[in-house]
């Protein structure tokens, strides 16, 4: 039975949550212990623990309990042909349910639970009220850094429940960890463990390995040592090793055009550089200073693109002129100091974002590159600020036949035993909301430094929220249209990024040829509602009223970078039209809520 190795914080504040009565969610990376330490403290008070896997899948029938069919069909509704599910269980038992990815669970099954969690009962239709014994608790884990197929928990049930963070631990704890699960000690453990805790800092990766990591690397890099007939594992074994523990378990930056393996690589040079030994506890010290910066990878010659036939640049000096900060980050002709700008980026996001969209349509054609690389990455990084990529909006239906639960009223209701018709079956399952979503960025003369960053980050949001269903069509616009992602193909997103910002428009501007075009491409999707996002002041030039350019579109969302009161009004007029919700931003930080607000 696996120890709990420190945490003695967290264990004492459980501990006194539970035994005050209250209800508990633990969250926290995987691999911090979470589970580890609610079964210690179940087993040192003698709690039973109930165990339910969260999921989309997960309906208040699977988590209360139903009725049997075939008791019913015979005897009727009677309380013994009603089946516990694992919520009523725990209740009866007085014991802990324990619910994990609670951020999984749809919303109308977690909505059971705010009359458990208030007043310890639940109105079971047909069955009556289920008191639940004293000792009952509802406790919750859920990992905050997992954002695919999670959804916001809402207030009402956060009001009902105590929080409890847990972090990964520290190096001690982790190494004596990984020795007492793998029963592997010396330099191993500390390479495993030092490999591992690099993962969780690393600047390319969203998401770093847990202590599991540790444990398989340990076990994996030992075994293979010995199958190869090594008497010490040789450097290529550990990076074989390393591979097979790690790279399923870290998650590369969106837009990056990086793998996992090439990241292991880069740390596994750090601490095992080649042609030396193996390393020893001092070589494999997590404080040693980081070794040479990750490779770019093999990128062809389309990272160097120009600019647009007849579109403006800017020279050094007129980037000087208007960037503070502009010698620092490029110190030398053809030279971008992703140091100087990281630093600036720290101090002053705004300053540094539109600086870092003007490099983008440098005169230099080396600092030009080398800005728009920069721009898909760090773009990319700030828009995973904004929604998180949520499963949509689903609802239980009911249906003849299907694979869902089975809704029994609705079943009995339609029951002719001499017919036996097995498609008289009602079953209840999820159904989702299909969305087809196109982006349209003004890049028109309006659209100027701040202006554009903004758009562009706003842009990547949108591109990564809806990264893993219908593809947005993603359109730029200023006289005329222009298509950077059709609808429903998917482009590398730092390419898609990297071209937005170096685009600069001048002359008119043609709202509405925008709209149509993003309505024309709509037109061709499988979709219950198809969206529209304008980035745009809306002030069009030339073209029709953008207003009677909105056929085919359900609804028309507008996000205005930097509005003053002529656009301001221009666009809550469109957005009023259009049916959808008008959203201004200033701000690096304006973005995410306003993200939120329109896609989730």
């Amino acid at each position: 039975m696996t120890a709990v190795v420190g945490l003695r914080r967290e264990r004492e504040v459980l501990t006194v949550a539970l035994a005050t009565g209250r209800h508990v969610v633990l969250e926290g990376p995987p691999g911090t212990g979470k589970s580890t330490l609610l079964r210690a403290i179940a087993r040192d008070v003698g709690k039973s623990v109930v165990f339910v896997e969260g999921n989309a899948e997960l309906t208040p029938a699977r988590l209360v309990g139903s009725f049997d069919p075939a008791l019913v069909l015979n005897e009727g509704y009677q309380p013994d042909s009603f089946l516990d599910g694992p919520l009523i269980t725990a209740m009866r038992d007085g014991g802990l349910l324990y619910l994990e990815e609670l951020n999984r669970v749809p919303e109308e099954t977690l909505n059971v639970l705010i009359t458990v969690l208030t007043e310890g009962e639940i109105a079971v239709p047909r069955l009556g009220t289920v008191t639940a014994e004293p000792g009952f608790r509802l406790i919750a884990a859920m990992n905050p850094f997992d954002a695919v197929g999670t959804a916001r928990v809402s207030q009402a049930i956060a009001d009902r429940m105590c929080r409890v963070v847990l972090g990964y631990q520290d190096e001690p704890a982790e190494r004596q960890i990984t020795t007492s699960v793998s029963g592997v000690n010396g330099w191993v453990t500390e390479l495993s463990v030092s490999l591992t805790r690099a993962t969780r800092d690393h600047r390319d990766l969203r998401m770093g390995s847990s202590v599991r990591g540790a444990i398989d690397l340990a076990h994996v890099l030992t075994g293979l040592a010995e199958l190869r007939g090594e008497d010490k594992p040789a450097r290529e074994t550990a990076r074989d090793a390393a591979h097979a523990a790690l790279s399923g378990r870290i998650k590369v930056t969106d837009g990056l055009d990086r793998t996992p393996e090439s990241i292991i690589d880069e740390l596994l040079d750090r601490f095992w550089p080649e042609d030396l030994p193996e390393p020893s506890e001092k070589e494999t010290d997590p404080g040693k200073a980081d070794g040479p910066p990750p490779s770019a990878g093999g990128r062809s010659g389309r990272d160097k693109p120009s600019p647009s036939r007849g579109q403006r640049t800017m020279g050094r000096g007129e980037l000087g002129a208007r960037h503070e900060r502009f010698e620092d980050v490029s110190p030398e002709v053809g030279q971008l100091d992703e140091q100087a700008f990281d630093a600036a980026l720290a101090e002053d996001p705004e300053a540094a974002a539109a600086l870092l969209a003007d490099l983008a349509v440098a005169t230099d054609v080396n600092l030009r590159a080398q800005a728009r690389k920069l721009a898909g990455r760090v773009f990319l990084q700030l828009g995973r600020v904004g929604p998180a990529k949520a499963r949509g909006t689903r609802r239980i239906s009911a249906s003849l036949g299907g694979d869902g639960d089975l809704d029994l009223d609705r079943t009995v209701e339609r029951w002719q035993p001499s017919a036996q018709r097995p498609h008289e079956f009602v079953t209840r399952q999820w159904t989702a909301h299909r969305r087809a979503v196109a982006l349209i960025v003004d890049i028109s003369g309006s659209m100027q430094g701040l202006a554009v960053a903004l758009a562009s980050v706003s842009a990547a949001g949108v591109v990564l929220a809806s990264e893993g269903k219908l593809e947005p069509g993603v359109f730029a616009f200023g006289s005329s249209v222009r298509t950077l992602q059709r609808q429903g193909v998917r482009r590398p997103p730092d390419e898609l990024v990297g071209e937005l910002v170096a685009l600069r428009g001048h002359g008119t501007t043609d709202v509405a040829a925008a709209l149509r075009e993003a309505a024309t491409q709509l037109a061709g999707t499988v979709a219950d509602e198809r969206l529209v996002v304008l980035l745009s002041d809306c002030l069009h030039t030339s073209g029709d009223d953008p207003a009677t350019a909105l056929g085919g579109i359900d609804r028309l969302h507008v996000l205005s970078p930097l509005p003053d009161e002529e656009s301001e009004k221009a666009g809550r007029a469109l957005a009023a039209r259009g049916g959808g919700s008008y959203q201004e931003v200033r701000r690096l930080t304006d973005i995410a809520p306003a993200l939120t607000r329109i896609l989730c």
